[in-house]
C-alpha cells in the first residue's frame, strides 16, 4: 500500500489506514505493508462504514456497467454488485477510483467510496449505503516508523509470532501461554512467512500494556520455547 510505503521510506511521518473490517475481515494490504516496511502501531480508531455509489453528474444507474474500488470495498458489497450485474475493476484505494471516474468523465462507469469523496473530487452519489451489512465496521491503525511515543496506559498491544517450527498444534500451544496468564485475545490473524509453503507469521492483539508485567512475562516464555517475538504496536482504540 503506497501509504505504508511512504511511512517505510520517511516522506510521511504516519500512515491512517484499514487493517480488519466486519464484514471482509483483515485486510491483507495493511497487514503485509506493516511487516514489509517495518512500521508501529500507535492507535486504532473503529469507524462505521457507509460505502456508497459515485458517479459522475448526469450517470444513471442503469447506465453503469462497471465499477472500481479497492478489493475489500469491493467484497463489503458483494450483493449489490451481483444484482446489479456489473463487472468490477479494483484500484490501490477508494479515493483513487474516484479520482479515476472523474478525470475520466465516463458515464458508464462508477465508484464505490466514501461521501468525503464525492465532496473532493465533485462526483455525484447515485446510490447510498450500498454495502451488505447496515452494522459494517472498519478498524483502522495510525502507524510510524518508530515507537517513541509508546506510554504507560495503552489498553492494547499487537505481537507478531514467529513460530520456531512448523509442527502440529503450534498455533494452539501459543494461544495456551496466552490463557495461562489470564490475558484476553481480541484479535488474531495470520499471513504467509513468503518463505516456506504453509509457515506463516501470527498476529495476536491482546487486551494489555506493553509496560505491564504479564506483557513481558508472555514475550518471555514464547521466546523460550523458540519462537520469535515482535512487538508491532501499543495503543489505545477509539470507536467513534
Amino acid at each position: 500500500m503506497d501509504v505504508l510505503e511512504s511511512v517505510g521510506v520517511h516522506k510521511a511521518d504516519k500512515g491512517f489506514v484499514p487493517i480488519e473490517n466486519s464484514i471482509e475481515g483483515t485486510i491483507n494490504i495493511s497487514a503485509d505493508g506493516l511487516l514489509t516496511n517495518n512500521l508501529f502501531i500507535e492507535a486504532e480508531v473503529i469507524f462505521p462504514v457507509y460505502l456508497n455509489l459515485l458517479v459522475n453528474v448526469g450517470t444513471q444507474l442503469h447506465d453503469i456497467k462497471e465499477v472500481w474500488s479497492i478489493a475489500p470495498a469491493l467484497a463489503q458489497c458483494k450483493e449489490f454488485i451481483r444484482n446489479s450485474q456489473v463487472k468490477c475493476k479494483q484500484f490501490d484505494s477508494t479515493s483513487s477510483a474516484a479520482q479515476a471516474v472523474k478525470l475520466q468523465g465516463r458515464k458508464d462507469v462508477a465508484a464505490i467510496a466514501s461521501q468525503s469523496a464525492a465532496k473532493i473530487f465533485n462526483l455525484h452519489t447515485a446510490k447510498s449505503s450500498i454495502q451488505d451489512n447496515r452494522e459494517n465496521h472498519t478498524r483502522f491503525i495510525i502507524a510510524s516508523k518508530d515507537n517513541k511515543e509508546i506510554k504507560q496506559d495503552q489498553q492494547k498491544t499487537m505481537l507478531l509470532i514467529t513460530p520456531c517450527e512448523d509442527q502440529s498444534g503450534v498455533l494452539s500451544a501459543i494461544l495456551n501461554v496466552f490463557t495461562a496468564l489470564s490475558i484476553n485475545l481480541t484479535w488474531i490473524g495470520s499471513r504467509p512467512t513468503k518463505k516456506k509453503l504453509g509457515t506463516y507469521h501470527f498476529f495476536i492483539e491482546a487486551e494489555m500494556g506493553l509496560h505491564e508485567s504479564k506483557t513481558t512475562k508472555v514475550i518471555t516464555i514464547l521466546k523460550a520455547f523458540g519462537h520469535e517475538v515482535q512487538v508491532l504496536g501499543s495503543y489505545n482504540s477509539t470507536q467513534l
